[in-house]
């Protein structure tokens, strides 16, 4: 089971990083100490795997109230309404096959995708849009937005290249926003066709798993880079 879940996350282990790697590099330049510059990158993952955990943990809780309410009232046109639950051929386990939730769950493989479109097509465009929106709630109230970021540049004295200290704000709000809807609409698109393809758990649940490892080996990374290690050194001390 180990070595399948290893086999599961290698292709995904190799496109996280393509799509972590494109960044926007805003030159930025200090007020303080002439001639000192630098870049500030902006990823388009801006958010991480953040949108992809929200939705989960949302989608989760409104198919966890529609089966307990049907289960208890499934002759409420409303509850029906919401999501009719039935267990499929030779198995007990209830599934939603209509209602709302319905199209809140992944088709069951590529076979499903196919014979139903329609689900496929609502729920890949629910959850690329969620992800998207979530992405940019995320950015919002974490202390990332536009305005988090232009006020850290002003506190530490630091301006865009080639821009007036008024203007950080504008440019920041023409890359930041976008990197983070673009971004959280990325990873939904990889999560729903890890679901079609019938990927182990849920899509979302490999490509949390894919970012997270991916993101603890580039801290790895840049800790023994930071201690003056060689990639070498670094490689052959894990082998």
């Amino acid at each position: 089971m180990g070595l399948r879940v290893l086999r599961l996350l290698k292709p995904f282990m190799a496109v996280i990083p393509e799509i972590e790697s494109p960044e926007r590099k805003l030159p930025v330049k200090s007020n303080r100490l002439r001639g000192q510059r630098n870049n500030y990158p902006i990823k388009l993952l801006y958010t991480a795997s953040m949108p992809i955990m929200l939705l989960t943990a949302l989608i989760s809780n409104i198919l966890l109230v529609s089966q307990v309410l049907y289960i208890h009232f499934s002759e409420n046109v409303l509850v029906r309404i919401l999501g009719v639950w039935e267990p499929l051929t030779e198995s007990n386990q209830l599934f939603v096959t209509r209602g709302v939730a319905y199209f809140f769950t992944a088709p069951r493989g590529l076979l499903d995708a196919i014979t139903h479109p329609i689900h496929t097509a609502v729920y890949a465009t629910i959850v690329v849009m969620a992800c998207a929106f979530l992405s940019k709630m995320w950015m919002e109230i974490s202390g990332s937005s536009t305005r988090d970021v232009s006020k850290q540049l002003r506190d530490q004295q630091l301006s865009i290249a080639g821009y007036r200290d008024a203007s950080i704000y504008k440019e920041l709000n023409r890359v930041i926003p976008s990197a983070a809807t673009f971004g959280g609409a990325s990873l939904a698109i990889i999560a729903v066709c890890a679901d079609i393809f019938g990927a182990i758990g849920t899509g979302a649940g490999v490509m949390m798993s894919a970012t997270i490892i991916f993101q603890y080996f580039e801290l790895f990374v840049k800790e023994q880079m930071e201690g003056n290690m060689s990639m070498e050194q670094m490689m052959s001390g894990m082998q």
